[in-house]
């Protein structure tokens, strides 16, 4: 694409990693959230604090591009710490797990010609006020609603009002607001299953996932996301059921179609199901994918490991190889998308975050997300981002996003 230039290919890109979100089922039982996040970090915290900030959040200039910049020193960030946000899951508590090196927390993003205003976290609430946003994608979508609820903790601190243990979403509810939160879990955006623990997943890649699409209809806002999952080992079936191809198979007979056919097609079907969703008249927003290739040393189950303690600068690195392939192809298909949409009154807004992302190779939990003498899946998390931390500047844009569109 023309935002994005190509280089070099031999950055690395590890498609393996995807295994590593194996981190989640494995440390967090039950909840989508993990067990015992508490509501309200003590008793008797109030659920507003009045005194925050205004409550008409600040904007960029009309025109300037939020996601092309670079990062700066900010000895004025975090906004929160992991005393007070309360919703921080375990393996991204950076802070808890003793990482020595919190210089990373001292950055911002500024983009090129503009300056990015803080996050705003009364106008954040006043923006969406009697409204409904979700979430749609796998671990990293997760990550992203709990930077945002710890944002919004320093107004709000939300009910969980989530339906019984079998449904599928978390649900959370800023009562002084009347602003719903919620997460639909979804590996490929597309119905899948698998067989068995240690086999391929078996991806339809013409029929959206029916554990999400048929439930987010009323929401305001969809913010949909997803990528890593789409390096495992995958069958892929079409329509009707016929294997047409797979990634990583090995089976004689089926073609090798590879990592980015899968993402390419779960994309163009989820988008366009959105787009023609009936009921839906809000506004649907990709995030682009955020960089898988901060591994360095070896991959993800040999060593691998994240420990730079700056970003990158703008010149010493770039989305390159099966990344940009995946980028290239996440924005093609939202373009097709937004113009199918635009018919029918439904509007799509790209969250590029990619280029902003790819220069914090500082910003994973590492070794830090869980005690040292732990014996956990992902030893080493370069996938997931710490809290607070960097992928707090998703919700800095999204805030940017939903007044541009006010």
């Amino acid at each position: 694409m023309q935002k994005l230039r190509l280089v070099n290919p031999t950055a690395l890109f590890l498609p393996a990693i995807v295994l590593v979100l194996f981190l989640v089922t494995t440390r967090l039982p039950g909840s989508f959230f993990g067990a015992g996040i508490p509501t309200i970090p003590c008793p008797g915290h109030p659920p507003v604090i009045r005194n925050s900030t205004s409550a008409v959040a600040g904007r960029v200039p009309k025109g300037c591009d939020i996601f092309r910049g670079e990062w700066v020193p900010d000895d004025a960030a975090p906004y929160y710490t992991n005393r007070s946000c309360a919703l921080i899951e375990e393996h991204q508590n950076c802070m808890k797990y003793g990482r020595p090196d919190l210089r990373f927390l001292k950055w911002r993003w500024r983009p090129e010609g503009c300056e990015l205003p803080r996050f705003d976290a009364a106008g954040f609430l006043h923006a969406v006020r009697n409204r409904s946003m979700v979430f749609v994608g796998d671990s990293l979508a997760r990550n992203h609603m709990q930077s945002l609820m710890c944002l919004l903790s320093k107004v709000e601190y939300p009910k969980d009002i989530s339906p019984m243990k079998n449904q599928p979403a978390v649900t959370m509810y800023y009562q002084s607001h009347d602003f719903t939160l919620s997460i639909f879990r979804s590996l490929f955006l597309v119905k899948s299953n698998h067989s068995s623990s240690d086999g391929p997943w078996n991806l339809y890649l013409d029929e959206p996932d029916d554990g999400w699409l048929p439930f987010v209809s009323g929401y305001d806002y969809i913010v949909i996301s997803g990528a890593t999952w789409f390096s495992h080992p995958s069958m892929f079936y079409d329509a009707g059921g016929r294997l047409v191809g797979c990634q990583s198979c090995g089976v004689p007979g089926v073609p090798e179609l590879g990592q980015r056919y899968s993402l390419r097609a779960a994309f163009r079907t989820a988008l366009r199901a959105i787009a023609n969703l009936e009921g839906f008249s809000g506004t649907a927003i990709v995030r682009t994918l955020t960089a898988a290739s901060h591994f360095e040393g070896g991959d993800w189950d040999k060593g691998g490991d994240c420990r730079r303690t700056r970003p990158y600068a703008g010149n010493e690195t770039r989305v390159a190889g099966k990344e940009l392939d995946f980028y290239t192809a996440q924005v093609e298909e939202f373009n097709a998308a937004k113009e199918a949409a635009r018919g029918r009154g439904v509007r799509m807004m790209l969250m590029d975050a990619t280029a902003a992302m790819v220069l914090r190779p500082d910003g994973h939990p590492s070794r830090y997300g869980h005690w040292a003498h732990e014996n956990v899946t992902l030893y080493n998390d370069c996938v997931h981002w710490c809290l607070p931390g960097p992928v707090d500047v998703w919700n800095q844009m999204l805030l940017q996003m939903l007044l541009a569109a006010s």
